[in-house]
């Protein structure tokens, strides 16, 4: 009689698991529904004649395929309404991407929805399901493309595009929120790894134990806004138990390492802290190395 009940124990423990792992999902799906999908270049762009950042789909010469990247944003998007600020910085990792034989597909969550900023929190509909969603359909119409290897589609992302990616390498939101197969690897660039409050819902948790797509977070000692500790904190029983996460921790380097034209930034961020941002052109370069190395070997074709 024990073993019979233990028996049906776990089987209702299964179907629980099965059942939360459906509403969890339905919950995710409904909040994306706050913002329209996004309409996504279908014609390449020619990086010699792009006056700025856009959302936009770039292209090496040649017929392919070509290994492919999701780009993301920050929390301030690509520009501002007046054009007074522009994210060169996301520009320079597109064309480093195509210098290095990737089709790229720079997507924009905030300007085609008329959201300024994310920076303060969701708005607009602009919430983290959505970057999610945004961007697995970014990876759904890149393999639509006849010059993408539909095999090897990877996802780069910064700050608040970065925190995207680690929620979407994990099981439960990729699952629920991709437009068919995921990514294959995942590249963050100085993530917050804290707990998300929304205005509405459950708390959540943006490094989540079910990663299972190769991830690489790369973070800056000094970093105040989405401090390393809270990242390698989380990072580390997930990489113990065998998920294929990675990470390394510049010494002596700000929040946006990357971001020339922000150089010299300070501000208060969103729970309080002061800021200062400082271009790093060497970590820069050195980050642009790790990345596309990590990328390498982890966008593989299937055999």
């Amino acid at each position: 009689m024990f073993r019979i009940n233990l028996c049906a124990f776990f089987f209702l423990l299964l179907q629980y698991g099965a059942l939360l792992a459906q509403s969890t999902g339905e919950a995710l799906m409904s909040a994306t529904r706050l913002a329209p999908d996004l309409e996504l270049p279908k014609d390449p762009s020619s990086l010699n004649a792009v006056g700025g950042p856009k959302m936009a789909l770039y292209r090496p010469e040649g017929s392919g395929p070509f290994p492919a990247l999701v780009i993301l944003h920050q929390c301030g998007g690509l520009r501002t309404a007046n054009g007074n600020w522009q994210n060169m910085s996301v520009l320079g990792w597109a064309k480093e991407a195509v210098s290095r034989g990737y089709v790229v597909l720079v997507v924009d969550s905030l300007g085609p929805r008329s959201v300024d900023t994310v920076c303060l929190g969701a708005k607009g509909g602009i919430n983290f399901p959505r970057g999610v969603r945004d961007t697995h359909q970014g990876a759904q119409h890149l393999r639509a493309l006849p010059y993408v290897d539909p095999d090897r589609i990877g996802f780069v992302g910064f700050s608040w595009g970065a925190m995207v990616g680690l929620l979407g390498s994990g099981q439960t939101w990729g699952n629920a929120l991709s437009a068919g197969v995921r990514f294959k690897a995942t590249v963050a660039f100085y993530p917050g790894c804290f707990e998300i409050r929304p205005a509405s819902g459950r708390p959540y948790e943006v490094v989540n134990p079910d990663i299972d797509v190769p991830t690489l977070v790369l973070m800056g000692d000094r970093d105040t806004e989405t401090p390393p500790s809270d990242c390698v904190s989380r990072l580390e029983p997930i990489k113990d138990s065998g998920r294929p996460v990675e990470w390394h921790v510049y010494p002596g380097v700000t929040h946006c390492w990357d971001c020339q034209n922000l150089n010299g930034l300070k501000k208060t961020d969103l729970r309080g802290t002061s800021v200062e941002y400082k271009y790093d052109r060497d970590v820069t370069k050195d980050s642009a190395d790790r990345m596309f190395s990590f990328l390498q070997k982890a966008l593989v074709r299937s055999k």
